[in-house]
């Protein structure tokens, strides 16, 4: 048996080890009885059934088609994924801003899936700056689209709700939407 130092070269590859010092593989002695074979892990061999030796590893294999007990009856579950039909007749709310505190009935509007046009033809730059800041940003967060439908006018339509074409008109005659 070599030493300890010799151990450490061996390690550090300085020096070949010797195998002859080492017990060969056929040299183990065998597992006293079948128990111990299979706790050892032994490969398939026959037991006193005939069966082969399987090694117990935690591991169990589960029928592939599992039956079902009793009166269990198996239902599909219902789609998720629901169409959304878009409203035709959805009138649209028209807000003039006289201060930002507006936007909020903007907002309470496009919660409810309800059309809004904003007027901001009347309104001093400041105002009319926030108020189209806010507006983009509650269109992004509610999915809306936002439009410029005239000069300083912005309709703001949720993703659900189209405007019909008599709705655009009575809008074009106020003034208030450009074809």
């Amino acid at each position: 048996m070599p030493g300890a130092f010799h151990r450490v070269m061996v390690y550090l590859g300085l020096v070949d080890d010797d195998y002859d010092d080492y017990e060969t593989y056929e040299d183990q002695p065998a597992p006293p009885n079948r128990a111990a074979a299979r706790a050892y892990g032994a490969g398939a061999g026959p037991n006193d059934t005939g069966d082969a030796i399987v090694p117990t590893g935690g591991v169990r294999t589960l029928p592939r088609d599992p039956e079902p007990t009793g009166n269990v009856s198996i239902q599909p579950r219902p789609a998720v994924v629901r169409p959304i039909v878009p409203s035709q007749t959805t009138k649209v709310h028209v807000v003039v801003p006289a201060g930002f505190n507006d936007a909020q009935e903007i907002g309470d509007r496009l919660k409810a899936s309800q059309p809004v046009i904003v007027n901001l033809q009347n309104c001093d730059r400041e105002l009319s700056r926030r108020m189209m800041d806010f507006c983009s940003g509650a269109a992004y967060v509610l999915g809306a689209h936002a439009e410029m439908a005239a000069n300083q006018v912005l309709l703001i339509t949720p993703s659900n709700v189209e405007v019909s074409a008599d709705e655009k008109r009575r809008l074009q005659e106020r003034g208030l939407y450009r074809s």
